[in-house]
């Protein structure tokens, strides 16, 4: 039971909530770039939240399925085709063995998922299913699917909620052109001028191409760092401090002029200095962002951050029951 894939799209890997507990050995938590979309497939199909699912960047697959399916395509807007015919995302589908799903052209954003009831049965690699390309772990042979794989789905499942048809508009992500990233200061903002983190704060920067599930560059008005004397192994640039772990999230500016947000596959540590670190509640939103996308860094407090966590986990909660 489970599909053939004829073409592999662009970047097509299997991931699920990710790879909890591992970062302190350098391993990354990886899973779904965009954590809430994945859900709402998930939601859809009967399945639970940790259920693998497939995830898609920019050029989806042509799949045929080789059995029965329920199937959901959410996440970022793009035309979705069972043989030929346009279905609509967001929906709870009904796919026989034979059909074939394939995919247009993406109009927003970058990442769209394909979720299957059972979820995809490739084996759990330190308890997950997510594929963590860079150390060859996970999914389908630990890398993207290819054409001629043949993934299995797993056995039926009961999650004990009603059945769903089909998202609300108002609960579906908004994939807009312009974003307000919430972050926290720190660890090494007290490294930047009082007009560099002005300019970090107060500037507009703009989402380069150069981005993927490692981190996220962008371009903007740059910023100052103070002079001082570099310690010991740190090496000459400013932006540089002595090797440091990062915390998911964290944001680099290399040289001071484009900031890089590390995401879910980034590495664990380094010799960057982390001005702030976007918020939990965030991340999605900046896996959402497509090339272009005008973003402002937005400080906030603990407090405030602890709120949107509490938003974000009464949401779920509410689209869960």
């Amino acid at each position: 039971m489970g599909f053939d894939i004829i073409e592999p799209g662009l970047s097509t890997t299997v991931q699920d909530q990710g790879r909890i507990g591992y970062y302190r050995y350098g391993i990354p938590q990886g899973g779904s770039m965009d954590q809430y979309s994945a859900s709402l497939g998930n939601r859809l199909v009967g399945n639970t939240h940790k259920e693998a699912v497939l995830e898609c960047t920019y050029i989806g697959p042509r799949i045929t399925m080789t059995s029965d399916a329920t199937i959901a395509v959410t996440g970022a807007p793009v035309d979705v085709f069972v043989n030929g015919d346009s279905v609509p995302q967001y929906e709870r589908l009904s796919l026989k063995s034979g059909d074939e799903l394939k995919f247009g052209v993406i109009k927003g954003g970058t990442k769209y998922f394909i979720a299957v009831h059972g979820g995809l049965d490739v084996p759990e690699v330190l308890g997950s299913r997510s594929t963590y390309p860079i150390g060859s772990i996970g999914g389908v042979n630990g890398r993207a699917i290819a054409a001629g794989d043949s993934i299995s789905i797993g056995k039926k499942i009961d999650n004990g909620l009603p059945v769903l048809q089909s998202i609300p508009e108002a609960d579906r992500p908004v994939f807009s052109p312009t974003v307000n990233v919430r972050v926290m200061l720190g660890l090494y903002n007290h490294n930047l001028s009082d007009k560099g983190l002005k300019k970090f704060l107060d500037g507009e920067w703009t989402l380069t191409p150069i981005a993927d599930r490692m981190g996220l560059r962008y371009s903007g008005p740059g910023v100052e760092w103070k002079k001082r004397e570099q310690p010991f192994g740190a090496g000459q640039d400013p932006s540089n401090i002595v090797d440091a772990g990062y915390a998911v999230g964290s944001i680099q500016i290399p040289g001071g002029t484009q900031p890089i947000i590390l995401h879910r596959d980034a590495v664990s540590g380094g010799g960057y200095a982390m001005v702030a670190t976007v918020i939990s509640a965030d991340m999605d939103l900046v896996a959402r962002s497509s090339p272009g996308t005008k973003t402002r860094f937005v400080s906030v407090t603990m407090d405030e951050a602890l709120e949107a966590r509490r938003e974000m986990t009464a949401r779920d909660a509410r689209i869960w029951s």
